[in-house]
């Protein structure tokens, strides 16, 4: 690795802040114009259910943050990828052959003192949202982190995932599935979704698990085979859905992202374990990769009961989240708790994590949002990054000024 110039460091952090600081350092007035061009229709639903989703503002990180950032998600990539790793039944080993997991997102807090990893999804909303305002933005201050041509790269993405477990047998129909798809949040995602399939010769449909049928030659909706799956459930066992669970199993639908992706990645106990020091030398973890580890993800514990008193104690330097859990479903910050909800805590499963205090963006005079950056990593590599500007506790895309926003690197 290069030797850090701590001065240009300095400089480009500091331009970051004072960017981030001006509510009107690159505004942006073509958005919307872009979402229309989509056409009526979808513009108006995404209007009508997703006013918040696209803020008028990008952020701004130092090119340092972001080499910390792609540190982080190197050395994430090398630890799971360790026999020792997956050598805990939960996890498991990744199949030969089988798909790598679309849309990764990895979730960071940047601040004065670093790029912090809150969490790893591997489900993560709005790739192809966020790929609609990279044109509109292509002339502001700093650097954009998005490959060229997004749709084309998400498109050899899938088709990389069909080919890993299929070879070059012909792809002929996909599902986008999730619960109740039309009423999600995020449902005109998938209709972006379905249009860049259909265009690239892949049909495809959106469909609830319920409309899906196991059959002795694979996984149906109605009369049409389905040859693979885009998988946005939040169950991530798959235990409520049992044709998809079958099938998955059984490598008679290719599907993406599964239930081993989640385990050996975003199931929050695997936190702990990545800034379990101890743990790491253990499987063989270079002294290199846990110190990157330990400055890019904060410490995290997995929760006992015996050691309720001092979580208590220490609570308002933690933040709570469910092992299992996703987005902000059942999080807390430790300094909001009751006694009631911490002794909820305390009978289930959960993780708690040090504070790492999310940067800030002015959205309109006097006014800042908290951000987080996302960056979406295919096979370990970020293919687009994204910030979320919110209020509150978690990112939730109800905040006026806020949502989605493109990131700009300074360096």
């Amino acid at each position: 690795m290069a030797a850090v110039d701590y001065r240009t460091e300095r400089v480009e952090m500091k331009e970051a802040e004072r960017l981030n600081a001006d509510c009107q350092s690159g505004r942006l007035q073509g958005i919307r114009a872009n979402l229309r061009s989509q056409g009526d229709a979808w513009y108006g639903l995404i209007s009508e259910r997703c006013p918040h989703i696209f803020a008028s503002v990008p952020v701004y990180i130092s090119f340092a943050r972001l080499q910390q950032m792609t540190d982080v998600i190197a050395a994430i990539g090398r630890v799971v990828n360790r026999e020792g790793w997956s050598q805990d039944a939960r996890v498991g080993n990744r199949k030969p052959g089988s798909p790598e997991g679309v849309f990764y997102g990895y979730d960071f807090h940047v601040n004065s003192e670093g790029a912090h990893l809150i969490e790893i999804n591997t489900n993560a909303g709005g790739g192809f949202l966020n790929a609609l305002i990279q044109i509109e933005q292509r002339d502001l201050p700093g650097i954009a982190v998005a490959e060229p041509d997004l749709e084309r790269i998400f498109i050899d993405m899938f088709r990389n995932e069909w080919r890993l477990q299929r070879g070059y047998q012909p792809l002929s129909c996909m599902a986008i599935v999730d619960e109740q798809p039309e009423g999600q949040y995020l449902y005109p995602e998938f209709l972006l979704a379905k249009r860049l399939f259909d265009r690239a010769g892949i049909k495809t449909l959106i469909v609830d698990p319920s409309a899906l049928v196991a059959s002795a030659d694979g996984l149906y909706a109605g009369d049409q085979k389905i040859d693979m799956v885009y998988n946005r459930l939040t169950d991530f066992s798959l235990e409520r859905y049992p044709a998809l669970f079958e099938t998955w199993q059984n490598r008679s639908v290719v599907l993406t992202p599964g239930p081993s992706h989640y385990a050996r990645y975003a199931d929050k106990r695997n936190l702990a374990r990545l800034t379990d020091a101890d743990g790491l030398r253990s499987i063989g973890v270079s002294d290199a990769d846990i110190g990157i580890l330990q400055k890019g993800i904060p410490h995290t514990f997995v929760v006992q009961p015996e050691n309720g008193e001092h979580l208590w104690a220490e609570r308002k330097k933690l933040f709570f989240k469910p092992c299992s859990g996703y987005g902000s479903r059942g999080a807390y910050r430790g300094e909001k708790l009751t006694r009631r909800v911490f002794g909820e805590i305390l009978d289930a499963d959960y993780v708690a994590q040090q504070l790492a205090p999310p940067g800030e963006r002015c959205v309109i005079d006097g006014e800042f949002l908290k951000f987080d950056v996302r960056c979406y990593v295919y096979d370990g590599k970020i293919q687009l990054l994204a910030a979320r500007l919110y209020q509150g506790q978690t990112t939730n895309f109800r905040t006026p000024h806020g949502g989605f926003a493109q990131v700009r690197v300074v360096g």
